[in-house]
């Protein structure tokens, strides 16, 4: 007798939802052994046992979950609709992209989910998700650094990644318009970026990503001669929260703080950030002026990361 592909869908479903937990959670051996027995014991799916015995939060769980439907929408593009469908069933504006791009190898995230530094991303977002308050609104973070060439582009292009990949909007934006990086990232340019949107009141030309349906890249656009007034204007601000309608995350990319002003004015409309540093590079002195002038913007810090790439 041939077996019912329903079943095959769901003994699939199930053992990836098993591996996300065990990769998400850090689950050692024996955690993944009593999780194992309280399965049997009580006829429940490993997700189920794990949350049941304490080992995993629920919160925790519906992360791993979304993680496996995202994952199986990517293998079937019938259900990548569904999944279209489902996600921004809530958002009134449909996401239209003027070119696609295709990741960088610099982003690990996107192609070796099982490399340690793609672990260490997802970590790092599975720690900002219980960070985030839950709200209908999309949720909005600036990352901040003191200086150049400290890794804040990169972090900020797999955290959108990472986050897209449990199947929820995500846009990743350019704001550093003095020195701009993410299209070299995704490997694609457009005439009319961010900077021209503020410029002249018209709609930026957005960036879709190869084999990230969920991903949208806002990139800065050829580069103008006034950034910190076109970022200070009420126009950035009117862009971001439109972008609530559309998205579920949003990552703002932002220029060194040592050297400009522009990121601290992304602070306070962001009003959440994630500090970065670089290891052997940046000064304890560079990191402390930053958190004094982070001071007035009144943004929530919601923690610091020391990058070694």
């Amino acid at each position: 007798m041939s077996a019912d592909p329903t079943d095959e869908v769901l003994k699939l479903d199930d053992e990836e939802h098993r591996e996300a937990l065990i990769a998400f959670c850090r689950l050692p051996a024996e955690a993944v052994a009593q999780i194992t027995e309280a399965m049997g014991a009580m006829n429940l799916s490993f997700s189920d046992a794990a949350v049941h015995v304490g080992l995993v939060t629920e919160r925790e769980a519906a992360e791993a979950d979304a993680w496996v439907r995202a994952t199986i929408a990517r293998r079937n593009s019938k259900v990548i609709e569904t999944a279209l469908h489902r996600q921004t069933a809530a958002r009134s504006v449909t996401v239209g992209h003027t070119v696609v791009g295709k990741p960088s190898s610099r982003l690990l995230s996107a192609y070796d989910m099982n490399n340690p530094h793609s672990e260490q991303i997802r970590a790092l977002r599975t720690e900002l998700l219980l960070l985030i308050e839950t709200t209908r609104q999309a949720s909005c973070l600036a990352i901040l650094s003191p200086g150049s060439g400290e890794g804040r582009s990169q972090l900020a292009a797999e955290l959108a990644i990472s986050f897209s990949q449990l199947g929820r909007r995500a846009l990743l934006v350019d704001a550093d318009l003095r020195n701009p990086t993410q299209h070299l990232l995704f490997g694609a340019q457009v005439q009319w970026g961010l900077a021209q949107s503020l410029a002249y009141g018209e709609p930026p030309h957005l960036i879709g990503v190869q084999d990230l349906p969920f991903l949208t890249v806002l990139p800065s656009g050829p580069q103008v001669p006034n950034p910190l007034e076109l970022i200070s204007g009420g126009r950035f601000e009117n862009l971001i929260r439109q972008s609530y309608q559309n998205y579920d995350f949003i990552v703002i990319d932002t220029p060194a703080v040592s050297q400009f002003a522009d990121a601290l004015t992304i602070a306070a409309m962001a009003g959440r950030v994630l500090l970065m540093s670089r290891a052997q590079t940046t000064s304890y002195k560079d990191m402390k002026a930053m958190l004094h002038r982070l001071g007035p913007t009144q943004t929530r810090i919601l923690g610091a990361v020391i990058s070694t790439f």
